[in-house]
């Protein structure tokens, strides 16, 4: 699915569940500032703050829409300013204890002078609250035209009622034309506010595979960011 294709179908899907009337949807949202946009291990933002903003429409059944975006910076610059990410997807609760979502992402990276923008089906597994699975796969990953996958597991550990910790690693497979395989890590330390705001401070590392694939990008690097929900 092309860029165009994928933003008329969440579109259509934005439409629809804003035609259901309020009593049927759930219209949430975030908004973040944070001092670098940290992805996967990599900046996005080339190690200087982002801004941050996000919508989400979703019926009782499970099925939602959202998009979300932030200003980035690539090295080497390939014209990139911002990155917005059109999602649709279901999350429910498949048994006790556990939740399921399943999404298809386009991101797209508006402005540029070459292709960037690009499609992936990600599957999250979670347990109790306390730990995630993810595995997304794309056949054109990171827009580099060859297959990707990438799974990430994680923890959380509630230490008080307004102070967590959590923690995941993370390891993406791609193919040989397209890059090195490699690891991440990342370790959070999070406060709440106020009921609608938390503050999360991050620390993340990267394997040398990660470092060679995206220079002056990758490796240990710390996130404090500042997030409001609505």
């Amino acid at each position: 699915m092309d860029s165009k294709g994928m933003i008329a179908a969440v579109a259509a899907a934005l439409a629809g569940l804003l035609g259901v009337g309020t009593a049927q949807a759930q219209v949430s949202g975030n908004a973040t500032l944070t001092s670098d946009y940290v992805w996967r291990g990599s900046s996005q933002s080339d190690g200087d703050p982002a801004v941050q903003a996000g919508a989400k429409f979703a019926l009782a059944s499970g099925w939602y829409a959202s998009a979300w975006g932030s200003n980035v910076s690539f090295k080497p610059d390939n014209g990139a300013r911002s990155e917005f990410d059109l999602v649709a997807g279901w999350s429910g609760t498949p048994a006790a204890d556990w939740t399921l979502d399943a999404n298809l992402t386009r991101y797209v990276y508006p402005g540029t002078a070459r292709a960037l923008d690009w499609t992936e089906f990600a599957a999250t597994v979670g347990w109790k609250q306390r730990t995630w699975l993810q595995v997304a796969h794309s056949s054109d990953a990171l827009a580099g035209g060859h297959r990707g996958t990438y799974a990430q597991l994680g923890v959380r550990l509630p230490l008080h009622e307004r102070f967590r910790l959590e923690a995941a690693v993370g390891h993406y497979w791609l193919a040989a034309a397209q890059g090195p395989d490699y690891l991440h890590g990342q370790l959070s330390a999070i406060a709440t506010l106020a009921p609608a705001w938390e503050v999360r401070a991050t620390v993340h590392d990267t394997d040398t595979a990660a470092r060679r694939l995206f220079p002056g990008n990758a490796g240990g690097r710390w996130e404090l960011a500042l997030q409001g929900s609505f």
